[in-house]
């Protein structure tokens, strides 16, 4: 039997819907060359050709969507031991970024595993088993728990977890649901335990390469997080940012 392979399924379109617009002016202004348009048209279509490509070379090698992230920041769960928990896991991306940067480390993947999941990941086999497919491609699934749950009301008891990861999960709520998802972090969590919060940046790449018809939703600014943070009783230590991402790191109190 093969091995299992990482699929954390995203959709096609968001790593290659740009090439069909590429596929689709590159032949425009090959024929407008050849019939001698205006320079006004072929300036147009030599644009939406030029954005499209460059825009499907961000997704594809910069922002990465279906790649392997890296922790963004080394100050998180700086022991290397510990309970984590991955607070909307999905197909397993944060999971698997903090198992296998904190070897030492063990965690629970929570996900509600109902329609929002198929939203984003499609439908195939079951959500879990999905999630446990790719823990084992990347070697990790020993040390790793699924376990079905809303985040807006976790099933754990106070100060069970050392620290919390949450990746591109809260910033789908709306405001009232992360006040709750926030709020339960922070019951769930042990005092001075750290909460590593990933959420889709308000920022030029995400701009550039989705543009505003497809810009995100939920999109918020550092400040607006920050302050949502301290509301709930964390301490933020760092932020920072990578392409198409903005991270806080947070601490109990």
């Amino acid at each position: 039997m093969p091995a299992p392979q990482l699929d954390f399924g995203y959709p096609w379109w968001l790593s290659y819907s740009h090439l069909i617009l590429t596929a689709a002016t590159v032949p425009l202004l090959l024929l407008g060359y050849a019939r001698k348009w205006s320079k006004w048209p072929m300036l147009l279509v030599g644009i939406v050709a030029l954005w499209s490509t460059a825009a499907f070379l961000v997704v594809r090698f910069v922002i990465d969507v279906n790649g392997r992230p890296s922790l963004p920041t080394q100050s998180f769960l700086q022991l290397g031991t510990g309970r984590v928990l991955d607070m909307g896991a999905g197909t397993g991306r944060s999971s698997i970024m903090v198992l296998q940067a904190r070897p030492q480390a063990t965690l629970v993947a929570l996900d509600l595993f109902g329609d929002s999941f198929e939203k984003h990941f499609g439908r195939s086999e079951s959500p879990q088993q999905r999630l446990f497919t790719n823990l084992k491609a990347a070697g990790v699934e020993q040390r790793a728990m699924i376990k079905a749950g809303d985040m807006r009301s976790l099933p754990f008891e106070p100060a069970a977890f050392d620290a919390i990861v949450s990746s591109y999960a809260i910033d789908h709520l709306n405001r009232d649901g992360i006040k709750q998802s926030l709020a339960e972090a922070a019951r769930v969590l042990k005092p001075g335990g750290d909460f590593l919060l990933m959420v889709i940046a308000k920022e030029p790449w995400v701009q550039f390469t989705f543009g505003p018809l497809l810009l995100h939703s939920g999109t918020r600014g550092p400040a607006w997080w920050t302050q949502r943070l301290q509301e709930a009783g964390f301490q933020v230590l760092e932020q920072g940012t990578r392409p198409v991402t903005l991270y806080l790191l947070a601490r109990r109190g």
